[in-house]
């Protein structure tokens, strides 16, 4: 075995003598492939050598991070660079660059004869490939070093394509400082994408890697027109480029300038970054490296910033405000101000007020009318109660500090009563509400996870971006949109949208919230600008934390919030006054044309009449006491519902017999000693309004006048539903005399009769107290002006009087 190993082995040295050349070229293959195994070339964006930058729609930047040695370099594809810049690279830096392998060997005998005849370097012979391992893996300036780039420069070569190590020269090539790439170069120095370079640009960017310190515009602007035009007489000299393109490109004068770097929209920037970091994949090709592309409308971002800064600045400190525009087409997010003031730390300018939880105050709403309309419950001009009412121990009152007695839906929705939409809810049922604002996306946060009459109120949480998807549905035909913050998600297998309500629901609610007015007095562009058509609707949280106003037009839906990021009240500040005139400033801003939403064929106007709520046309004139336009979806009108009534009261239509004598009503035992009644009376039938509003009814709407008391030769009883009440010793409009200076507060009786059970008494709205009958209390009245005084007892039962306080010295 020994004997025929070293036979095999000297024959195998015979073999390599022979074809050296050969053999030498294996074995530096060898060697390469060892080195290629073992010492992988650093990708810079597997090292994360590459910033993270954020754009708008049209590629500018919007905020931009740096990479973890602070370098800015922003990443680009080779398409998106001028063709003028690369023809200027490569012709100034390598023109056989397509055709060498990396180390042109006439270049590198070039530079050394030279060097040498110079006695100092004049030329480095370096090809861009050799530049590009060089800025990977950087070296010395020896021959050991020299040897060291070379390696690495054929391992390039070996792992990428032409185009490929080009790309990356665009992208890690040194400008001055910590910039670093062609794109972070030009929109730093000249404030514009590589994309758009002029001839000019070009040959200045080209040739500003070979000395960054020394030729940066900033500092030497001099200089760099200098190195500038060397350039563009190369490129006249070999042809590339005309004598007059050449003559026109020196005209223009290198600017001494440094363009701060972008900081629009930092908080979704921000956001995006981590999103993207999060699920970003460590073996993704450098060639395949691109920012992350946004929604915004860089222009629209810039100026909303602008003026809502300015706007923030008359409002208290520490208030901050957050500002969402959408598409409603393709829920693109066109505006995203997540702060008013992103570097004011008193302001809390880091805090991201669009994903904040917060109580949306009575900006649910709409959503709730939209869900009766659907159950069938109620039509745009249903009559619904606005009055003092108690939920077990629940006493909410409005905002207003009054109640308004009759209503329609859409004065109810317009004016934000709070009652009305209680009932509703209470209908509806707080657990179904809830459950389908979740499922369509508007995730709803709650006390101890238990939904109660309070939710519409505000007595929950959700964000402006939740709110915002969810208003969408009123633009979309009832189908609410996952808001979209990416170009990629623009396409339809990419759009998240969930049924809400019907169509002909969602626009009728927003065809209410057309006809609310805008607020009186704004000083904001909207005193300038016409009337843009506009469904909106405010909130304010309790105490006065959240001031909402959202908006919706054909193509757009705007969300406001304007308050404390850290919770504390605003006192005096709510979604009319503060958050209202900067939705309408945006509104006006976006130039939209008076056009409105299609209405669909599943809604159509009838005439109904009050109290029973349904069409004119099947009602006698009797029964119809005022006429209103309603519109209805598949032309169902739902009849008025009357809340917490009892007997007969249940039925807004009543029959009865009235004695033609007394014109009292008799009852079916109604009879004289000697007489039968019956032959002394006719039959009346009458519509009876809910009896909870007989104080806010003209007197022939009241009860007594539309069904009179029982003719006392009735021997029979007859449940009569609840005794009426009434206030005594305050008649409605009396005036009182009040001196604070004096002490001498006006003091008011709170006396009433009749009723059942407990009275509860209501001023202003406000739950005063309750009491047992016979038990009578005063209460001082400490401000002038007008009041509203309403008692009202367990059987529903009320009674009210509007009375005024003046003030006298």
């Amino acid at each position: 075995m020994d004997i025929q190993f070293t036979t095999f082995f000297r024959s195998l040295l015979k073999v390599a003598k022979r074809h050296l050349y050969v053999t030498s070229l294996l074995v530096f293959l060898l060697f390469i492939h060892v080195v290629d195994r073992n010492f992988p070339l650093h990708i810079p964006y597997q090292d994360k050598m590459f910033a993270r930058i954020v754009v708008d729609d049209q590629g500018r930047p919007l905020r931009a991070f740096a990479d973890k040695q602070g370098i800015w370099r922003y990443p680009i594809e080779l398409e998106e660079v001028s063709p003028k810049y690369l023809e200027a690279l490569i012709e100034y830096e390598d023109k056989w660059f397509w055709h060498h392998p990396g180390i042109n060997p006439f270049a590198v005998l070039r530079a050394l004869y030279l060097n040498i005849k110079y006695d100092k370097i004049i030329s480095g012979g370096s090809t861009l490939s050799m530049q590009v391992a060089r800025l990977l893996h950087p070296h010395s300036r020896t021959f050991t070093g020299k040897l060291y780039q070379a390696i690495r420069t054929l391992q390039l070569e070996w792992h990428f394509s032409k185009k490929e190590i080009l790309t990356l020269y665009c992208n890690i090539a040194p400008f001055g400082g910590a910039i670093e790439g062609v794109q972070a170069a030009s929109f730093t120095y000249l404030d514009k994408p590589a994309s758009e370079l002029s001839y000019a640009e070009a040959a200045l960017l080209a040739v500003l890697p070979q000395s960054p310190t020394r030729l940066r515009p900033d500092l030497n602007n001099k200089l760099a027109e200098l190195a500038r035009n060397k350039v563009l007489d190369r490129m006249q000299s070999y042809g590339i480029w005309s004598s007059d393109v050449v003559k026109d490109a020196k005209m223009e004068h290198v600017s001494a300038t440094r363009i701060k770097s972008a900081q629009h929209a930092p908080l979704l920037a921000r956001r995006l970054i981590n999103q993207a970091n999060t699920a970003s994949n460590t073996t993704t090709s450098p060639i395949n490296i691109s920012p992350i592309k946004s929604t915004i409308d860089g222009d629209l971002q810039a100026s909303l910033e602008d003026y809502t800064k300015e706007y923030i600045s008359r409002l208290p400190h520490k208030t901050s405000a957050a500002i969402l525009v959408v598409e409603n087409k393709t829920a693109n997010v066109k505006a995203y101000l997540g702060t008013a003031d992103f570097a004011n730390d008193e302001r809390y300018g880091h805090v991201d007020m669009v994903q904040a939880i917060r109580s949306p105050g009575s900006t649910l709403k709409p959503f709730l009318y939209a869900m009766a309309m659907d159950e069938g419950l109620i039509h745009s001009k249903s009559l619904l109660v606005d009055v003092p009412r108690t939920w077990d121990t629940y006493r909410p009152g409005n905002f207003n500090n009054t109640f308004s007695g009759p209503v329609s839906v859409t004065d109810a929705l317009q004016r934000s009563l709070n009652l009305p939409a209680i009932d509703l809810l209470s209908r509806v049922g707080p657990k179904k509400f809830v459950a389908a604002m979740n499922h369509a996306g508007v995730q709803i946060t709650l006390p101890e996870n238990k939904p109660n009459l309070a939710t519409i109120l505000g007595g929950a949480g959700t964000s402006l971006e939740k709110l915002v998807s969810g208003y969408l549905a009123f633009a979309n035909g009832g189908k609410s949109s996952q808001l979209n913050f990416l170009q990629q998600a623009n396409s339809k297998e990419h759009r998240k949208q969930r049924h809400f309500f019907s169509e002909g629901a969602a626009w009728i609610v927003q065809d209410i919230l057309s006809g609310v007015a805008r607020p009186g007095r704004l000083n904001t562009l909207a005193q300038t600008r016409s009337a843009h058509q506009l469904a909106w609707k405010t909130g304010t949280s309790y105490g006065f934390r959240d001031s909402w106003a959202i908006g919706v037009n054909k193509r757009y839906t705007i969300g406001v919030w304007v308050g404390r990021p850290d919770g504390t009240p605003i006192p005096g500040h709510s979604g009319r006054a503060t958050a209202a005139p900067l939705l309408h400033t945006v509104a006006d801003y976006l130039s939209q044309p008076k056009t409105s939403i299609s209405k669909p064929h599943s809604v159509t106007q009838h005439t109904i009449c009050w109290p029973l709520g349904t069409a004119e046309k099947d009602n006698s004139t009797n029964l119809c006491h005022s006429k209103h336009h309603a519109w209805v979806i598949d032309d169902t009108i739902p009849p008025t519902w009357h809340p917490a009534d009892l007997g007969d009261w249940q039925n807004p239509k009543s029959s009865f017999w009235i004695s033609s004598k007394s014109g009292k009503r008799l009852s079916a035992s109604c009879e004289t000693e000697n007489t039968v009644v019956t032959t002394q009376k006719h039959y009346r039938t009458v519509a009876l309004w809910p009896k909870v509003l007989d104080p806010w009814l003209p007197y022939n709407f009241k009860y007594s006048s539309q069904k009179p008391p029982l003719d006392q030769r009735c021997l029979g009883n007859e449940v009569t539903g609840g005794a009426q009440i009434r206030i005594t010793g305050t008649e409605n409009g009396n005036k009182y005399l009040s001196s604070r200076q004096q002490q001498n507060l006006a003091k008011i009786p709170l006396k009433a009769i009749g009723g059942e059970g407990r009275y509860h008494w209501y001023i202003n709205g406000k739950y005063l107290h309750s009491s047992n009958k016979g038990n009578y209390s005063s209460y001082s009245l400490n401000n002038p002006g007008n009041y509203q005084i309403v008692v009202i007892d367990d059987q529903g039962n009320s009674d009210k009087a509007d009375i005024e306080v003046l003030e006298y010295f």
